[in-house]
C-alpha cells in the first residue's frame, strides 16, 4: 500500500505544525508574527493577491526543469554507463560538472537569455541534470554481470537489452537521484526569480521582503517549503508505484511453537529446530 510510507512522513511536519501554531500564538515580535497571521497572510494573497500566479509560474519552471533533465540525464546515463570506454572519457567532465556550483551561473544566464522563463528552466534544468546522470550511470553499473550475460546469450538487440534489461534495473538509483535533484531544482528555482523574474515565488519573497510586510514574506516562505514537500511526497508515490518488486518485503518467517516436555511418542523425534519428524 503505497499510502503508507506517506502517512509515516506526514506525521512530523503535523507535529511541527502544532508546535509552531502553539508556540507562536502570543507573539510580539515584528519580525517572528504569529503563525495564525502568516496563515491568513497565505490565504489572502492567494485568493486576492498574485500569489497564486507566481505559484503556477514557478511549479510549472520546476516540472518543465526537472523533465528536460530526467529525460537527459536518464538517456545519457544509460549509454555512458553501458558503454565502458565512453564512461572512463567523461569520467573527468562529470566530476567537474558535478563539482561547480550552479548558483554561480545565474548572472552569466540571466544576462545571456533574459528574465523569462526560458532562462529559468534552462538553469533548473542545469542544475539537476547531474544528479539524474551519475545514479543512473552507478545504477547501471551495479546490474549484476550475470544479467548481461545471460542477455548476450539470448542475443537480445542492444536497444531492447538498454529498454528491457538495464532500465529496470538501474530505476531505483535513477529515482534517488531524481529525488536529488528535486531539492535542488527547488533552490535553483527561488534562487533564479529572486535575481531576474517579475513573477515567482522567489520574487514574491524579495518584493515583501523589501517592503517590510513581514507576514506576507513568511507566507511565501512556507508556500515554497508546502510545495517542495508535496512533490517530494508525490514523486514517494510514484516510486513506490514503479518498484512495488524493490520495495515490498520478505514474508515474515513463523517461528516453530514449543513443544512441551513429553508432547512427544516414542515413534516421534524432536530436532533442535522445532520440526517434528
Amino acid at each position: 500500500m503505497p499510502w503508507k510510507p506517506v502517512l509515516r512522513q506526514l506525521w512530523l511536519p503535523a507535529l511541527v505544525f502544532v508546535v509552531l501554531l502553539v508556540s507562536t500564538a502570543g507573539s510580539t515580535s515584528f519580525y517572528f508574527p504569529p503563525l495564525t497571521e502568516v496563515l491568513a497572510a497565505l490565504w489572502r494573497e492567494l485568493v486576492h493577491g498574485d500569489l497564486f500566479s507566481d505559484l503556477l509560474f514557478s511549479l510549472r519552471n520546476i516540472l518543465s526543469g526537472l523533465a528536460l533533465a530526467t529525460v537527459v540525464g536518464v538517456g545519457a546515463g544509460l549509454v555512458i554507463g553501458e558503454i565502458r570506454t565512453l564512461r572512463l572519457a567523461t569520467g573527468p567532465l562529470l566530476d567537474f560538472a558535478r563539482a561547480t556550483p550552479t548558483v554561480g551561473f545565474v548572472p552569466v544566464i540571466i544576462l545571456t537569455l533574459g528574465i523569462g522563463s526560458g532562462p529559468k528552466i534552462f538553469l533548473i534544468f542545469l542544475g539537476s541534470v547531474w544528479p539524474i546522470l551519475l545514479n543512473t550511470v552507478s545504477g547501471v553499473q551495479a546490474i549484476g554481470p550475470a544479467v548481461h550475460e545471460t542477455a548476450r546469450g539470448y542475443r537480445i538487440p542492444w536497444p531492447l537489452r538498454l529498454r528491457r534489461v538495464i532500465l529496470p534495473g538501474a530505476l531505483p538509483q535513477i529515482l534517488a537521484g531524481i529525488r536529488v535533484a528535486l531539492s535542488v531544482a527547488v533552490v535553483l528555482m527561488v534562487v533564479s526569480e529572486i535575481y531576474g523574474s517579475p513573477i515567482g515565488l522567489g520574487n514574491f519573497i524579495l518584493q515583501s521582503g523589501s517592503s517590510f510586510h513581514v507576514a506576507e514574506t513568511w507566507a511565501g516562505t512556507i508556500l515554497i517549503g508546502v510545495l517542495g514537500y508535496a512533490l517530494s511526497v508525490l514523486l514517494l508515490l510514484v516510486e513506490h508505484r514503479l518498484l512495488g518488486w524493490y520495495h515490498q518485503r520478505a514474508p515474515r518467517v513463523r517461528s516453530p511453537r514449543p513443544v512441551p516436555a513429553g508432547a512427544t511418542d516414542s515413534t516421534d523425534s524432536v530436532k533442535s529446530n522445532g520440526v517434528v519428524v
